[in-house]
């Protein structure tokens, strides 16, 4: 025989549970409308995933979850989406929810279902997934989705596996039907959760006040290795933590799940649904709902379609609205009344009571503790109610949280033995309502105080990367302006050598003059010779032009600048025009003139033409110096395109133009780069030859 052990506390209320076991199981019906809530589970609520029109099968996939945490919602059955709207669901508030609303066919015409013959050939995640996808969330109560349950930690393992038959809450009698007309479909379903946790042991547990489930659920076991424990009547000896407890002997730590200590708890109903999805392809669609109460002709269980709004229920069961005192979904434990009675039945919608003034009274006005500790002897979790009490009536959640506030299971054992009729289950609630307040404000301002950190981070990084790219572009500047300062005044030393030059080939050009006048008769040079003479001349008239269009280029952008270089270009300037002009007079007299031979001064003789091409050769300017004239151009354009990078980044209006500026001292580089180029060739012919 198994043994057990005991829980503290723990009360012996009235059950009247034999007002709703009388008749079997019946089928609820079709009402005219279904309000189907996007959340019937703990975790994020499900989107719609149909539009208002649209037919739907019975099955049909309706609104999926995002998240990990959440399960979908099916069609109960076919017909067409009237709705997606507010619509007031099962809370203790009376809150509206989205729902949608879907109004029947009448044809029950099913979707394509997937049933798995041998799940045992599936992947573990697999069977998980089906049981997901079938939109399973714990039937219990609590509404924590299955599959999320049925995975436990790695690093923990489920030894044992319990089935909860307990239904230990007065008047509730859902489950202990369910295990006298469909235990075969709790087994079927135990099989399925068994094979995904491997545990060592399966134990179903049921209150000794339900000797026909007792006896149906052992004759479904046999050949099996399931216990079917036994366990003493008494409230809450239903709850997750107290059922551990005493088929155990261990508790559950605090904050902590069962799992932790290698424990897990599903119901029987959840069972049920298991069984359904893997075997039938079955979504979670409806579920088996306790009706009684004085308050109706035919109190019992029946089996309702989700989303069945309660009035219709009340009205099917016969209800004498002159007898109605008190509408209660739930148990009368831990139940909260119903304050309109066109809310749906959801996944975890396990009773409604129509209750008389006889059965649930109003509760009597509240008075002052009297400190009797009745209702710490009487709490199943060993807290320290009074003390909980006084901290919620003074708001100090801090100290009631302290105190362990949330190891409450709200069983309402507390205020059933309270003698000042003080509803201390509603004072807990509240103030975990507001401690979950606060947390979430909390969290939310530690969010956006993260975002804002990550934001000055990010825009002190970017302002320091933009800060280290300034930097590096006024260096470059400066180097260059530092390089443009030092050619300028090695300019002046230049065009004195140029001046130089010129004076030397002015002395020739009157040379030759003087010669030419002195010549009675020339000697004509021969052909072959001198058309390639004129060819040099015009070669070295290109490029005397060349570098006077590339100086006054210079010029203009210095006045344009301001530049103080302004004065010394303008004289280079007038000096290459000069040299253009000579070159000019020079091709023109070797294009027009006799060439006489004049002595040289090596003791050969020379044509005119001979000697003015050298003049001109004298006066054409040096390879140094247009390297210097590139290598300035070539610093202006990277100063310029410095900025132009800069003006773009900071998104200035002088972008453009620095552009048009960027292309003009392109041009100059180009064109100081071929006349480099032109100056160079004449040096690479006379090598070669």
């Amino acid at each position: 025989m198994t043994k057990l052990w005991d829980f503290p506390g723990g009360i012996h209320p009235v059950e009247r549970k034999e007002l709703s076991t009388s008749r079997p199981i019946e089928f609820a019906g079709l009402p005219d409308r279904l309000v189907l809530p996007l959340q019937q589970h703990i975790g994020a609520p499900a989107q719609a995933i149909v539009s208002v029109g649209d037919h739907v099968l019975k099955g049909q996939l309706l609104a999926q979850v995002e998240g990990p945490v959440g399960v979908p919602v099916h069609a109960p059955t076919s017909g067409v989406v009237e709705a997606i709207c507010q619509h007031p669901v099962p809370h203790p508030s009376g809150m509206s929810d989205w729902c949608i609303l879907l109004q029947p066919d009448g044809q029950e015409t099913w979707c394509e279902r997937n049933p798995i013959d041998d799940y045992r050939s599936l992947d573990r995640d697999e069977v998980l997934a089906a049981i997901r996808n079938a939109g399973i969330a714990g039937m219990g109560g609590a509404g924590f989705p299955t599959n999320i349950k049925l995975r436990p930690p790695k690093d923990r393992k489920v030894s044992t596996l319990i089935l909860n038959g307990a239904e230990c809450e007065p008047y509730i009698t859902a489950d202990d039907m369910v295990m006298r007309e469909r235990s075969a479909e709790i087994i079927d379903g135990l099989k399925v959760m068994a094979w995904i946790l491997r545990p060592e042991r399966c134990v179903i547990a049921i209150e000794d006040n339900k000797p026909q489930a007792i006896a149906s659920v052992r004759a479904a076991c046999q050949g099996t290795q399931i216990e079917v424990v036994v366990i003493p009547t008494k409230y809450p000896s239903g709850g997750e933590k107290q059922l551990v407890q005493i088929l155990t002997g261990m508790e559950v730590p605090h904050g902590g799940i069962p799992a932790d200590i290698g424990v897990m708890c599903q119901n029987v109903g959840t069972a049920i649904a298991v069984g359904r999805a893997i075997f039938h392809g079955e979504p979670l669609i409806s579920r088996v709902t306790t009706i009684t109460g004085e308050a109706v002709a035919r109190p019992g269980n029946v089996e309702v379609l989700l989303g069945t709004p309660v009035n219709y229920l009340l009205e099917r069961a016969g209800l004498d609205n002159n007898q109605l005192h008190r509408l209660v979904l739930g148990g009368p434990m831990m139940g909260y009344t119903l304050s309109d009675t066109g809310i749906p039945v959801i996944k975890t919608s396990n009773c409604v009571i129509a209750a008389t003034a006889s059965e649930l009274p109003d509760p009597a006005p509240e008075q002052p503790c009297i400190r009797c500790a009745g209702c710490a002897d009487a709490c199943p979790m060993d807290l320290l109610p009074q003390q909980l009490f006084w901290y919620a009536k003074a708001e100090e959640f801090d100290k009631a949280e302290h105190i362990n506030l949330f190891d409450c299971i709200e069983c309402g054992a507390c205020s059933y033995v309270c003698p000042s009729s003080i509803p201390l289950v509603q004072y807990y609630r509240y103030a975990k309502g507001e401690i979950r307040t606060q947390q979430a404000e909390q969290m939310k301002a530690d969010k956006a105080r993260e975002r804002f950190e990550a934001r000055q981070a990010r825009l002190e990084r970017e302002a320091a990367e933009k800060e280290a790219k300034r930097k590096e572009r006024a260096r470059a500047a400066a180097e260059a302006q530092a390089q443009k300062k030092a050619n300028a005044e090695a300019a002046p030393a230049q065009q004195a050598d140029g001046d130089d030059r010129s004076a030397k080939a002015a002395m020739v050009q009157e040379a030759l003059a003087r010669k030419k006048a002195k010549t009675e008769t020339p000697v004509p040079a021969p052909a072959a010779a001198q058309q390639p003479d004129i060819d040099a001349l015009k070669d070295q008239l290109d490029k005397a032009r060349a570098k006077l269009d590339n100086m006054q280029g210079l010029l203009d952008e210095a006045r344009a600048a301001g530049s103080d270089t302004a004065e010394k270009l303008e004289r280079a300037v007038a000096k290459n025009r000069e040299r253009v002009q000579r070159a000019e007079e020079a091709l023109a007299e070797a294009n027009g003139a006799e060439q006489p031979v004049v002595p040289a001064s090596n003791g050969t003789t020379q044509t005119t033409e001979a000697l003015a091409v050298e003049a001109v050769n004298e006066n054409v300017p040096d390879i140094t110096e247009l390297q210097e004239q590139l290598d300035k151009a070539q610093a202006k354009l990277d100063n310029m395109q410095a900025m132009l990078d800069e003006a773009r980044e900071s998104g200035s209006d002088t972008a453009e133009k620095l552009q048009r500026a960027v292309e003009k001292n392109q041009l100059r580089v180009e064109r100081a780069e071929s006349a480099l180029a032109e100056a160079k060739r004449p040096n690479e012919t006379q090598a070669t030859d």
